[in-house]
């Protein structure tokens, strides 16, 4: 039995992409990611997730990455949810795999489990029993080997950014280092940088505070 595991990592930054993976194993073979040490990647620090990440790719049936640009999130939030975006992109790797699971575990990002999986289900053009459960990041194995690939690629993707534009901290509504960069980006060009989701209430705040404009909450 083939079984897939599908994840997130940046859903909810300020900055940089939203990056959704996807990886399946034969279920005899699923022992060896639990030896491998895989949890979910928020778990685990930068280090371990780069060593699993690098050892994955052996053991894994197949794997593969989306990464859902901000443009592309704002773009998409003028008619969709965050929750339908996800589905989308899912859709799109289930498809794209080379040989179609049994099943496929999903991280839920819907209050109500079950509705994320039929979301899916709109998306992809073949038969399959779709398991959205809240925690499924920690609770299966194979979708924690999702979250690192995710995770990593994510991380990856914000190192980029920052050798090109300076320090960026995160990219999360959290992280001081992330409002400071957006912020003297901002009060620099006057505008906020490609790669920042614009429809963000934390980019909004710091643009009305730039401009002295009723802040939004």
């Amino acid at each position: 039995m083939l079984i897939a595991g599908v994840d997130e990592a940046g859903r909810g930054p300020a900055l940089g992409p939203m990056v959704l993976s996807i990886a399946s194993i034969e279920k005899k073979h699923e022992e060896k990611l639990i030896e491998l040490g895989v949890k979910d990647s928020k778990l685990l620090n930068e280090k371990e997730r780069e060593r699993q990440n690098k050892i994955l790719p052996g053991l894994l049936h197949e794997f593969n990455s989306v990464h859902v640009k901000a443009g592309e999130i704002d773009t998409l939030r003028n008619r969709k949810s965050l929750n339908e975006i996800e589905a989308m992109r899912i859709g799109y790797l289930l498809n794209n795999l080379k040989k179609k699971p049994n099943i496929v575990f999903v991280d839920s990002p819907d209050p109500i489990a079950k509705n994320f999986g039929k979301r899916i289900k709109k998306y992809i053009s073949f038969k399959l029993d779709i398991r959205a459960e809240h925690k499924a990041d920690l609770n299966y194995p194979i979708v924690s080997a999702a979250s690192i690939i995710a995770k990593v690629e994510r991380d990856n993707a914000i190192k980029k950014l920052s050798r090109k534009h300076g320090k960026m901290g995160s990219g999360y509504p959290h992280d001081p280092d992330t409002i400071a960069f957006i912020y003297n980006w901002v009060k620099k060009n006057k505008k906020l940088p490609s790669f920042a989701r614009k429809s963000w209430a934390t980019s909004k705040n710091i643009e009305n505070k730039v401009f002295q404009r009723k802040l939004e909450f």
